[in-house]
Order: structure tokens, then C-alpha cells, then sequence
């Protein structure tokens, strides 16, 4: 046990306050593994990747799958909501998600209005003990609504640290710490940073906890006085692109284990561009696939020439060395008769489609290309999920987008799984970790955005930025 004075499960209703790295999933790992009770411990926490890191840790400590229930917040709100529908009042349509930023909030509301009407209190203190919450700094407030209502049906206690409340923007506040501790009475701190002493880099751990407090409390973080495991790389503010590529291919120190790379959020297409250059990365993808969606919405068989076209634009999108400008021109010779040369694979699929244009043949299309010479997919998530979208699509006979969008939840509960080289943002990686963690525009981060880009590598940290001293505003 972590910390054995903190019993989750005695907790009525309280919060934990945890600091990144020091404990917090093997606390609540050795709670369930404790559970004893016949009714399952309901386990809730914000991302997909979340739950994917959860439940691998659940399952490499052999905690009991019976002991727990593990979801997202909004994917529990889902099952709610779709079981009772008429009770939530929320029209059908929002279930699909098709408009996140309107469907994610009315369906939040949808979801207090069923926990408010009183007609699952039953229903719920029969299915479950204990509800525990992880990474509750990530609330927005409509969602912190849910769960203390949620607590008033079931005794509760959430697990968060303050410095890494990231998510809240576009105009959804997160709930703040203090107002989550007058509704959860502070139950106890974890304040050893055991995920750098089991990896052997102790000194590590100590300097992310004093840097956690600088950079809370507005303390410059001084890149030229540090660590072993902590290497500032000098990018040239001028012409930053060649520093950035050289850092994005920095080795694990024993040759072997992850990489995860945090570049802007608000810059999807530099992370592409990032992951396509650099050898053997891809890039994570947020679980919405707003780019896929859009294709899906467009894309139509009825004019053969401008799906192809589209399916090119896909592929280049995915994958690199597709060399469109040429395959379009070597078609247009087959096509008219006068090429020297025979069509290659890519090439007689290409003109499969154009003479029966279907989702089969599109397949067909996506994976001869994905097959040529050179070509390289960096972002396999977003291929696999069109590919499995036209698969839906032709064998069920609905429409594209029904398809993808029952693709798209699918992965919802399935979280992701991560390559050895990832590139992505604090967004993507928020409650990951790996052997090495890789900063880019360190300077431009705010505090807590840095801080936890800083503590996702238990073995090596490369910040990169022009100037030799953070200082990102200090967090109220």
C-alpha cells in the first residue's frame, strides 16, 4: 500500500490531493484489490487514455475485475442517459456526437437531471459500493454537479492535484480546488514521488515535486542548474524547426521503452508535420476524430473521380511518400491509353475504384497504398478508424457517417495504446508516462501545462526552449 493511512473506501465523501507520480493509481489499484464486497467499485475518470493506463495497471497488479467498474465521466453519463432516455430528456440525435461542443454539455445536463430526479438512487446502490474519481483537478463544473450529485447516492472520494488542471478552455471553467474541498473534505496528500524510486532516478522525482512548488508559487525554473536526468536543449528561436526534429528523436537511455513528445495543442498540423519526419513516430489523436468526421461528411461514391481524389487526400494525410502528384499523372496516361509502362499495385486499385466505386474498393485502395515502396503511416489510429468505418459502412449498409461514429465510441471505451515514439500534446498525454518525455516550446507553456509535460518521463527529461529560464505565471 502507498500510503496506508489514506483508506479510499472509508471515505464518505473526501478528496485526495496527489501530486503526479506519487502514488495515486497503485493507491487506488491496492484499494480495489482490497475490495472484498460483492458489489463492484465504480472507478470514473476523464479521458480515454486514462482509462486505458488504469486498467493496464489494474490488470498488471491482477486487481479482480469484479472489484470495479472503470469508465469515463462523460462515457458513464452515455450509458445513463441511453438507458433512460425519456427520463433525461435528451434527444436521440446528441448521442452521436456529431456536434461535440453542443452534444457534450447537453448531455452532462441530461445525465445530473436523471442522478436529480431520484429514480436511480436504487438502482445505482445496488450496482455499486464505492464510487472513486481520479484526475478530479480535470473537472469541468457541470461535471463536478454530476459527481457530488452522484455522492449523494454513493459514498465517494476523488483523487486530483490542482497544478494539473489543463483542461478547462473554450469557455468551460474547471471546478476550482478550493470549491471541490468544501464539497470533498481534504481526506490526505500523497507527497513521495515513488514512479521515479521504482524507476531508480529518486534525485528525479525530488526536483519535479520542488519544481512543482515553484511553479505554483511563480518561481523561475532555471534550465542551466540541472539534474542528470534533465537536459535543456537550446532551440534556435530564429529557425526552431531543425532543434525540434533533432530532440524529437532523442533515445530512451537503456535503448528500450517510450518516448512521448508534447508539442502546442492549439498546433494540430505542427504535430503532424513533426510526427511525418521523425522516424518511427505517430502522432495521438483526441478521441473526437473532428478531421475524419469532417471527410465522412463529405465523402461520396456517386462521383468516382472526386472520392479518389478525396481517398488520396486521406492517405496523404496519414501516411507519407504517397506521391500524389505522380500517381495522378500515371493514371491519367493508363487511363488514356498511352502509359510505357504496366500499372503497379497502387495503380490497378486506383483504377478498380474509378470503375466500381465502393467502400470495399476503397479499402482495397487505402491498403495498397499504405503497402508502397517508402511509405510510412504516422498516424495509424486515424487510418484504422476510416478503414473501419467503410468496413461498418458496406457491410451493414448505412450511412458513412452512422459508421464512423459507432467506430468513434467503440474506441471511446477501448482508450488508446501507445507506440515507443508518440507525438502529441499535454492534452493527449495527461495521465500517461513513459522512459522520456520531451518538451517542445517549454517557454510558451503555461505553469500547469509544463508541469505535467515535465513529469511524464521517469528516466529523462529534454526541455526544449530559446531561453535558459521559465518562468510561465504563477498559478492561483
Amino acid at each position: 500500500m502507498v500510503n496506508p493511512a489514506i483508506n479510499l473506501l472509508s471515505v464518505v465523501r473526501g478528496s485526495v490531493t496527489a501530486p503526479a507520480g506519487c502514488g495515486k493509481t497503485q493507491l487506488i489499484a491496492d484499494t480495489l484489490a482490497a475490495h472484498a464486497g460483492n458489489k463492484p467499485v465504480l472507478v470514473l475518470t476523464h479521458t480515454n487514455a486514462g482509462v486505458a493506463a488504469l486498467r493496464a495497471r489494474f490488470t498488471a497488479l491482477r486487481v479482480p475485475a469484479k472489484a470495479y467498474r472503470l469508465a469515463t465521466i462523460d462515457g458513464w453519463s452515455m450509458r445513463l442517459v441511453a438507458m433512460f432516455p425519456a427520463t433525461s430528456e435528451l434527444a436521440p440525435d446528441v448521442l452521436k456526437l456529431q456536434n461535440p461542443n453542443q452534444d457534450y454539455p447537453a448531455l452532462r445536463l441530461a445525465a445530473i437531471r436523471l442522478l436529480t430526479s431520484g429514480g436511480l438512487d436504487a438502482a445505482l446502490k445496488a450496482s455499486y459500493a464505492h464510487l472513486i474519481v481520479d484526475e478530479y483537478q480535470d473537472c469541468l463544473v457541470p461535471q463536478h454537479s454530476l459527481i457530488w450529485q452522484t455522492s449523494l447516492i454513493l459514498p465517494t472520494c476523488v483523487l486530483g492535484d490542482p497544478m494539473q488542471a489543463i483542461f478547462g478552455f473554450g469557455g468551460n471553467p474547471l471546478i476550482g480546488w478550493k470549491t471541490v474541498q468544501e464539497h470533498f473534505a481534504d481526506a490526505g496528500s500523497l507527497d513521495v514521488p515513488w514512479r521515479w524510486r521504482n524507476a531508480g532516478t529518486a534525485p528525479f522525482g525530488q526536483w519535479l515535486l520542488a519544481m512543482r512548488e515553484a511553479l505554483r508559487t511563480g518561481v523561475p525554473v532555471d534550465l542551466t542548474s540541472l539534474p542528470s536526468n534533465v537536459r535543456w536543449h537550446r532551440i534556435d528561436a530564429g529557425n526552431p524547426h531543425p532543434g525540434k526534429l533533432a530532440a524529437a528523436q532523442v533515445n530512451t537511455p537503456g535503448g528500450s521503452g517510450r518516448v512521448l513528445i508534447m508539442c502546442n495543442s492549439m498546433n494540430k498540423t505542427g504535430q503532424q508535420d513533426l510526427a511525418s519526419q521523425t522516424p518511427g513516430a505517430v502522432t495521438a489523436e483526441a478521441v473526437d476524430m473532428t478531421d475524419l468526421l469532417n471527410f465522412m461528411r463529405v465523402f461520396s461514391l456517386t462521383s468516382p473521380s472526386t472520392a479518389l481524389q478525396q481517398l488520396f487526400g486521406l492517405a496523404q494525410s496519414v501516411m507519407t511518400n504517397c506521391g500524389i502528384a505522380e500517381l495522378n499523372r500515371r493514371l491519367d496516361t493508363l487511363r488514356r491509353q498511352t502509359a510505357k509502362k504496366p500499372p503497379n499495385v497502387i495503380e490497378e486499385a486506383a483504377l478498380a475504384f474509378l470503375g466500381n466505386a465502393t467502400y470495399s474498393s476503397a479499402i482495397d485502395l487505402l491498403h495498397s497504398m499504405r503497402e508502397g515502396d517508402a511509405v510510412r503511416v504516422y498516424r495509424p489510429t486515424i487510418l484504422r478508424a476510416a478503414l473501419a468505418a467503410f468496413r461498418a459502412a458496406e457491410g451493414a449498409n448505412t450511412p458513412l457517417v452512422d459508421a464512423f461514429v459507432r467506430v468513434r465510441e467503440e474506441s471511446r471505451f477501448t482508450g488508446r495504446t501507445l507506440p515507443k515514439r508518440s507525438v502529441g500534446s499535454t492534452l493527449l498525454f495527461k495521465g500517461l508516462e513513459a522512459e522520456v518525455a520531451v518538451v517542445m516550446d517549454a517557454h510558451e507553456l503555461d505553469a500547469r501545462n509544463l508541469y505535467v509535460a515535465m513529469t511524464r518521463g521517469s528516466q529523462l527529461l529534454v526541455v526544449c526552449s530559446p531561453t535558459s529560464s521559465l518562468n510561465p505565471p504563477r498559478v492561483d
